[in-house]
């Protein structure tokens, strides 16, 4: 098991007015910081996925709520804020027959942005990235 990986923490909920809300309202008020942050809609449902800083508390949090949630491993792709950073991770990956699940992404001090992956082979991918000088290695 790869010790480079976040911990995603993952939200099942119906797709309907005031959900999101009632899902940020525990976070916030047991000050938990959501750090990245995307939303995959499947019809009559949607799936939060975010990275926070305070996993664990998020995932008991939202867990004591009523909520289904599960934590799942992710990389986190440091690149250059620039034309081609997904290209250099999806090449990589794909060269070494590493299929990409799901992948967003943010910007953060003006010129690096972090893409956050969701792969078939999680520990392959890690032994790659590093290869290619491309893990994230610093704190979201």
């Amino acid at each position: 098991m790869s010790d480079k990986t976040i911990k995603q923490v993952s939200v099942f909920v119906e797709n309907k007015p005031g959900r999101l809300a009632a899902v940020t309202e525990k976070l916030y008020e047991k000050g938990i910081n959501i750090r990245a942050f995307t939303i995959a809609e499947a019809g009559d449902f949607g799936i939060i996925r975010m990275v926070v800083d305070k996993t664990d508390e998020a995932y008991k949090t939202l867990k004591d709520a009523g909520f289904t949630v599960t934590l799942t491993r992710v990389l986190g792709v440091e690149v250059e804020d620039e034309p081609g950073g997904l290209y250099k991770i999806a090449k990589a990956l794909g060269n070494a027959n590493i299929n990409i699940e799901y992948v967003y992404a943010f910007t953060f001090g003006g010129d690096k942005a972090l893409i956050i992956l969701r792969v078939d082979d999680i520990d392959k991918a890690t032994e790659i990235l590093e290869k290619e000088g491309l893990l994230f290695k610093g704190e979201i």
